[in-house]
């Protein structure tokens, strides 16, 4: 039987589904294992998300995992995480993408090595570190596994060192489980939310319980102070990779008046890809379902907007996020390490 070391791996589940002429009818589901109770085990599968009771169970067992991604889809989701997250300097080597922000964020103040960088690798990475010498920056190369392993060997040799590893996770916006049923909040707690702080421009409220989410097509001056206070600082440069995107909207939830969840979607990558960003839960407002409504309030926005899968950028460590987003199903696509150059 399975345990709770299985959750977040592939199972197959042969489970009863009835009786015919005194013997079982069976039926299977492959997918992975995202919640295990005394009663019942969710699989998210290909067809959506599976609650099987565990009184149905005839077998389960672990299975290898799925096929790693191609290279060209590895580098299609990089590109489309690219565009929701646009460095306002960009150079390119070839196919390479060099990016610079003024330091905000590794991922817009790092190299892209995906493609052909039209010339041998010591040399791109001797143009890389030329490039943001320029700019008195320390040169980083983000390094999306297994495909830039060639790159991440050359770095080795050089003595560049690695951030922690990150997780690229996706899902298939249908496989997403439902909202909850809506409830109508009351007048008190519906009113801060119905009025952004700060004059935020809303133009869709989900109906799910509780105070509601707002979307935005642009951040308030509190859902900024948030993303400064995670990010530490928010010069120019942030707000252009916040706001440069053509289909982005600004999640927030208000309680009495204060701001306490935020996030960010984008739809990129010709419109199939909705990006997820930035989901923070005030500390005091934590435990309470609201980050899931604040990705759920996005995930129905980008599916307007005709999305098909969502992805997101977690650290590997982040133990707490990595099991909330395993238990809305997303999996792990690829991963990526964020290298820096020994300094000079």
């Amino acid at each position: 039987m399975l345990r709770q070391q299985d959750v977040g791996h592939r199972i197959v589940v042969r489970r009863i589904v009835g009786i015919r002429e005194g013997r079982p009818l069976f039926s299977d589901a492959l997918g992975e294992l995202v919640e295990l109770s005394e009663t019942h085990l969710t699989i998210a599968t290909a067809q959506g998300r599976v609650r099987v009771p565990v009184a149905e169970v005839h077998r389960a067992k672990r299975v290898p995992p799925t096929r790693r991604p191609t290279a060209t889809a590895v580098v299609e989701l990089e590109l489309a995480a690219d565009e929701a997250w646009p460095a306002p300097v960009r150079g390119r080597l070839g196919d390479w993408l060099l990016r610079s922000a003024d330091g905000w964020t590794g991922r817009a103040n790092s190299a892209l090595p995906v493609g052909d960088p039209d010339r041998p690798l010591p040399a791109a990475v001797d143009a890389i570190e030329r490039w943001y010498a320029e700019r008195g920056q320390p040169a980083m190369v983000n390094t999306p596994l297994p495909l830039a392993v060639p790159v991440g060997a050359e770095l080795d040799a050089r003595g560049w060192s690695a951030r922690p590893l990150t997780l690229v996770q996706t899902i298939a916006l249908a496989a997403l489980p439902p909202a909850e049923p809506a409830e109508t909040p009351d007048a008190d707690r519906a009113g801060p939310a119905a009025n952004p702080p700060n004059g935020a421009h809303a133009d869709r409220t989900s109906s799910i319980a509780g105070p509601p989410v707002t979307l935005a097509v642009a951040p308030s001056e509190e859902w900024l102070a948030v993303a400064a206070g995670r990010k530490g600082g928010l010069p120019d440069s942030a707000r252009h990779i916040l706001t440069a995107v053509d289909r982005v909207r600004f999640a927030q939830v208000c309680a009495d008046g204060v701001l306490v969840a935020t996030g960010r979607g984008t739809v990129t990558g010709q419109g199939r890809w909705l990006g997820l960003s930035l989901i923070e839960v005030a500390p005091q407002a934590r435990r309470q379902g609201l980050a899931v409504r604040v990705i759920r309030a996005l995930v129905d926005w980008g599916a307007a907007e005709g999305a098909t899968h969502a992805f997101l950028q977690v650290e590997q460590r982040n133990t707490e996020a990595v099991s909330l987003y395993r238990k809305l199903g997303f999996t792990t696509h690829h991963t990526y390490l964020t290298r820096v150059a020994p300094p000079t």
